[in-house]
């Protein structure tokens, strides 16, 4: 009896809480707006200083270390960034440097980059 009491109970409770659920207002499930907005942040221009520690004129890549990155929520880190060969020229490892950035598919790419 006990037993089938605390099923009815256990059902019942579980119920209560599917139909709160589909009633949220605040909450749009059938878009991804929310997706949309990290997204968004994450194809925006982020700028930062870091320290040169290699470039890769074959790979197309620079090696920094740099300080936290509060636009992207990256902590302090060193790291390659995709390139191009013009950003490449005049790098040497040692190099102090401000650049910008872009995040995009997981790649964090060379927007600018100065002595």
């Amino acid at each position: 009896m006990k037993l089938t009491l605390i099923a009815v109970a256990s059902t019942a409770f579980a119920l209560s809480l599917s139909a709160q659920a589909e009633d949220m207002p605040g909450m749009k499930m059938d878009s991804m707006e929310g997706m949309q907005m990290e997204q968004k942040a994450q194809d925006s221009v982020a700028n930062t200083e870091g320290t040169i520690k290699s470039t890769d004129t074959a790979k197309h890549t620079v090696t920094i270390a740099h300080g936290a990155v509060p636009s992207v929520q990256w902590p302090p880190m060193t790291m390659a960034f995709a390139a191009s060969e013009d950003q490449l020229k005049g790098l040497t490892a040692g190099d102090r440097v401000s650049f910008s950035f872009r995040v995009e598919g997981g790649r964090a790419t060379i927007v600018s980059i100065s002595k």
